[in-house]
C-alpha cells in the first residue's frame, strides 16, 4: 500500500505453497482529537512522574522494573530481559491450520483488523488463495507471532486483497450467560410483536459507515474551534423524556409516525437537485484555525 508502512511482513503458508505478505493497519484512532494535561497556573504541559507508593519519592525510569503481585502488597520482580525471553520465537509465517465457514466465528472474538497484501514475491500464490477462498466461501484460521505475542488470525478475501483479523483468546471473552443471567424470561406476542415487526420493516436499510458521524469528535472540534476564535461555547441541548411510558402505546405511536412518513409525498426532482448543490463544511479544524492555538505536541 503506497504511502503506508507495513506493520508486519512475513509469509502465508497453505499446504506446501508459500507467499510473501504484508499487514497494514485497517483501523486507526490517530486522527482523533487529543488533549494534553496542563498546569493551570503556568499554562505549561505537565509531565508524568512515577511515585513510590510508600516513600512518595519519584522513581526514575532506569530504576523501574516489572513485578507480579503474589499477595496483597508483595511482589516478585520480573526483569524485562526475562519477559523478552518468554516471548515465542517468530518464524514470520502465517500458518493456515484450517478453512472454515465465516459464520463459524462469533464476532465477539474479533480483535483488530489488518489489510493483508502480497509483498512483491508470490503474488500468484496469494491470488490463488484469495480466489479459491472466495469461490469456496470460506475463511482461513492461521497462527503466528504478531507484535511479540502468539496470535490466532481469521483471514478473509476482501476486494483485491484480504483482511486478517486478530482474534481474542477464549479466556479473554467473558461469558454471555453471566451477562444475561439476571434477565427475566419474557415472551412478546400479539399486537405488541406485530407493531415491533412493522416498525422494523419500515426502517430497513443498508449499512453505510460513511453516514455515521462521530458526534463526540465533532462536538470536540466545535468546542476547540470556538475556544480558538474566542466565541461562546456551544450549549448542550436539553434532553426531553419520551412519553408515554406505556410500551404498547409507544409502539402504536411509533407505528403511526412510520405510516405518516410513508404517506408523505417525496420531494420533486428539482427540489432534490437544489439540495444536492449545497456543500457540507469540511470536517476537522482548518490549518489556519489550529495554528492559532498554543504550540503543544499531541499526547502519546
Amino acid at each position: 500500500m503506497a504511502g503506508q508502512r507495513a506493520q508486519w511482513k512475513g509469509f502465508i503458508k497453505f499446504g506446501e505453497v508459500s507467499a510473501g505478505v504484508a499487514l497494514y493497519t485497517a483501523a486507526s484512532t490517530s486522527d482523533r482529537i487529543t488533549f494534553n494535561t496542563i498546569n493551570k497556573a503556568t499554562g505549561n504541559r505537565v509531565n508524568r512522574v512515577f511515585i513510590d507508593s510508600e516513600t512518595d519519592e519519584a522513581v526514575p525510569k532506569e530504576a523501574q522494573t516489572k513485578g507480579f503481585e503474589i499477595e496483597n502488597g508483595q511482589y516478585i520482580i520480573i526483569d524485562p530481559d526475562e519477559v523478552a525471553a518468554a516471548i515465542p520465537e517468530s518464524n514470520k509465517t502465517l500458518e493456515i491450520e484450517a478453512f472454515i465457514p465465516c459464520s463459524d466465528v462469533d464476532d465477539v472474538y474479533f480483535d483488530k483488523p489488518y489489510y493483508l497484501t502480497p509483498d512483491k514475491m508470490g503474488s500468484d500464490a496469494f491470488a490463488a488463495l484469495r480466489d479459491g477462498m472466495r469461490l469456496s466461501k470460506v475463511a482461513a484460521i492461521a497462527r503466528t507471532v504478531l507484535f511479540r505475542r502468539m496470535r490466532t488470525v481469521l483471514i478473509r478475501p476482501h476486494g483485491k486483497g484480504m483482511i486478517a483479523t486478530t482474534l481474542n483468546f477464549d479466556y479473554e471473552v467473558r461469558s454471555s450467560k453471566k451477562a444475561f443471567e439476571g434477565m427475566p424470561k419474557i415472551k412478546i406476542e400479539g399486537e405488541m410483536l406485530d407493531l415491533a415487526k412493522h416498525i422494523i420493516s419500515t426502517k430497513k436499510g443498508e449499512f453505510d459507515p460513511a453516514t455515521f458521524d462521530d458526534r463526540y469528535e465533532a462536538a470536540l472540534e466545535e468546542m476547540v474551534k470556538a475556544k480558538i476564535e474566542g466565541k461562546a461555547l456551544p450549549k448542550r441541548k436539553k434532553v426531553e423524556v419520551s412519553k408515554p411510558n406505556d410500551l404498547l402505546a409507544a409502539l402504536r405511536e411509533s407505528a403511526g409516525l412510520m405510516r405518516a412518513a410513508e404517506d408523505k409525498p417525496k420531494r420533486t426532482a428539482a427540489n432534490a437537485n437544489a439540495g444536492a448543490g449545497r456543500q457540507r463544511a469540511p470536517r476537522g479544524l482548518t490549518k489556519t484555525a489550529s495554528s492559532k492555538a498554543a504550540p503543544q505536541r499531541k499526547a502519546g
